[in-house]
């Protein structure tokens, strides 16, 4: 479904801003005629595809032209953006950045946080996005379908979530990168082959992990069946919980959490 806003992306000739423009032209969720993108180089080479949309220098003058802005670049480049929203509607794709100073900077109170990841350049991000009271249901329409056409969204309650979300989802391919580096270094050092090893990686980071997209998937209900069943993997599994393995991960998600939210307090101070 089609959706007659103007869209200006402010760094949408970087991997996320570009990879979110580029699919919502996939996904038909706007006309490419409808898609301004900041650059003072011209579009990026991703772009090249589609010739209707338009490269601008000038951030205050991308605004201008928009009905919706979507902020996508790194948190402290955002205070040297220098943009007047007037009123319209705010999507902020970048980690850390309060709400309240999101409105404060833009000057508007239709401002919406979001947390993709990485996978959206591959159309598979999760991204959660939660909106300030003045946000109407049009503009929660347009910002649902903006998301979906990267893969999935949900709307949460809170900026809270969205600080927590940004640890767990918005990290992306980082935590299972983390597990395949452990798995190959293991291999490694049991003598597999290059490329056999990063083969077997791979099938039980990407390939098996697929299973988990099956609605009726429990992954509480899958390990406690291994360990049940008392093999190979049930002596895998006990191995790496007696070893601290979910309070590991707690401390993972936890630091980064806090690190979120205390980017976003930073900011607003």
């Amino acid at each position: 479904m089609k959706h007659r806003h103007k869209v200006g992306i402010v760094g949408g000739n970087g991997w996320l801003g570009s990879a979110i423009g580029l699919a919502m032209l996939e996904a038909g969720v706007i006309e490419p005629r409808d898609l301004c993108v900041s650059s003072r180089s011209g579009l990026a080479p991703s772009f090249a595809d589609w010739p209707d949309v338009e490269a601008i220098s000038d951030n205050a003058v991308l605004a201008q032209r928009s009905d919706v802005i979507v902020l996508s670049v790194r948190p402290q480049q955002f205070p040297d953006i220098g943009i007047d929203a007037g009123g319209k509607l705010v999507v902020s794709v970048m980690a850390g950045v309060a709400m309240k100073t999101l409105q404060t900077r833009c000057g508007s109170d239709r401002v919406v946080r979001a947390m993709p990841n990485a996978a959206a350049e591959i159309r598979r991000s999760y991204s959660p996005w939660c909106a300030s009271a003045a946000v109407t249901d049009s503009d929660k329409t347009f910002v649902q379908a903006m998301f979906e056409a990267s893969g999935t969204a949900d709307e949460v309650p809170d900026e809270a979530a969205i600080d927590y979300l940004t640890a767990l989802s918005g990290s992306g391919p980082a935590f299972p990168a983390l597990l395949a580096a452990a798995m190959l270094e293991h291999a490694r050092r049991n003598g597999l082959g290059e490329a056999v090893a990063r083969r077997a990686v791979a099938a039980v980071v990407t390939d098996a992990a697929q299973l988990m997209r099956a609605a009726s998937f429990s992954p509480e209900d899958m390990v406690k069946t291994f360990i049940d069943y008392r093999g190979t993997t049930a002596a895998g599994l006990q191995a790496m919980l007696d070893h601290g393995f979910k309070e590991a991960v707690g401390a993972g998600l936890g630091a980064a959490t806090e690190k979120a939210a205390a980017m976003a307090a930073s900011e607003a101070g």
